[in-house]
């Protein structure tokens, strides 16, 4: 009978190679999948991983879809260190997108300056906090359970943005369409690149990554939350507080999801929809953790992401297969991310059954 053991101590380096090991097992796996599916797993491979950013402007591209995704992963790894498990980063991306796009519609018409983009992003960070607040509140008072509670409240951030676009801010002369206005030259985030969609969001996300550095390995509160991530006892005993643990961990990920919920309205879709993310929040987390919840990680794990989102766009258009095939690559990811791990921590014995 074989059952799993737990290893006296787990490889340190083992556990800065498993993330790799599960990408090259993503990369296998991928070219089995192309196979089954009867496409040339060569091409599904050029297609899928080589194509999207063979010019300038594929890799402009890569970077403006990192950009979410560097921005969430950052802010939920803070979390993460703390044991603060926040899966609602996706919900606190929407209502930043709602908190940034009403400040963009209220400006709508006016002679708006640079103060516009300014207070777009304050009133992002803040959304995403507020929406992050809740589940804070409800652990810290009521000791509910913060996943669930970040997780179901996506859904009614889907519901709200759902019925604003259907209404309040539905544009008057959009023939019904669940959108608002575009928005205003002043409302719209500056281009880096000149002829692509690469914005100065980028610049903000390569911040964030520098500043939860900072505050993760230099600074006494994220030692607190590190030690609170470790050994929850000795934090207890520090007294270290374990209620200021929680509000730390959800308001920085509430804060930088409403930010790149902001970066996506006031960049490359340049209005509010009802499809105003792509699943960056739930696809961060999986970030966050192939990252090692790391900044210098989370750069290259959200690269690598970003080119599975380009990679399905691609698949769909050149090999006819869904878009969707990059949920699939994600999913692989994971997997074996997660068994990786399992045999970091155990090793398979043969124990022979009791007759």
């Amino acid at each position: 009978m074989l059952r799993l053991e737990r290893r006296p101590e787990a490889s340190l380096a083992m556990s800065y190679a498993s993330p790799l090991i599960a990408v090259l097992l993503m990369l296998v796996g991928g070219l089995l999948l192309f196979t089954f599916l009867g496409k040339n797993p060569i091409e599904g491979f050029t297609v899928f991983f080589i194509n999207p950013i063979s010019d300038l402007y594929g890799l402009s591209e890569l970077l403006l879809k990192a950009t979410p995704l560097m921005l969430c992963a950052i802010g939920l790894a803070v979390g993460f260190r703390a044991n603060v498990w926040n899966i609602g980063a996706e919900g606190q991306l929407i209502v930043g997108a709602v908190c940034a796009s009403a400040i963009a519609l209220y400006f709508y018409g006016s002679e708006g300056g640079a103060h516009v983009l300014v207070l777009m992003v304050i009133a992002g960070g803040i959304g995403g906090m507020l929406w992050a607040a809740i589940p804070a509140l409800l652990k810290t008072v009521f000791n509910t359970n913060e996943i669930l509670v970040s997780l179901m409240l996506v859904y009614v951030a889907q519901l709200l943005v759902s019925w604003l676009v259907h209404g309040p801010m539905m544009d008057p002369d959009g023939f019904n369409f669940p959108q608002s206005r575009l928005f205003e030259d002043s409302a719209l985030l500056p281009i880096l690149v000149e002829g692509t969609r690469l914005n100065i969001a980028f610049m903000f996300a390569l911040g964030a990554l520098l500043v939860g550095y900072v505050f993760m390995f230099r600074s006494f509160a994220g030692f607190q939350m590190q030690v609170a991530g470790y050994a929850k006892d000795a934090a207890r005993y520090a007294g270290f507080s374990a209620k200021r643990m929680i509000w730390i961990g959800l308001m920085s990920g509430g804060a930088m999801a409403g930010i790149a919920g902001m970066s996506e309205v006031a960049g490359p879709m340049g209005q509010i929809t009802d499809h105003v993310s792509n699943n960056y929040g739930f696809a961060a987390i999986i970030v966050a953790f192939v990252a090692r919840l790391n900044p210098v990680g989370i750069f290259f794990a959200s690269l690598l992401m970003a080119l599975l989102y380009l990679g399905g766009e691609q698949a769909q258009q050149y090999l006819n297969l869904p878009s969707s095939i990059s949920n699939v690559f994600q999913g692989m990811l994971l997997m074996f991310l997660l068994g990786s791990d399992v045999f970091i921590n155990y090793r398979i014995r043969w124990k022979e059954a009791l007759a």
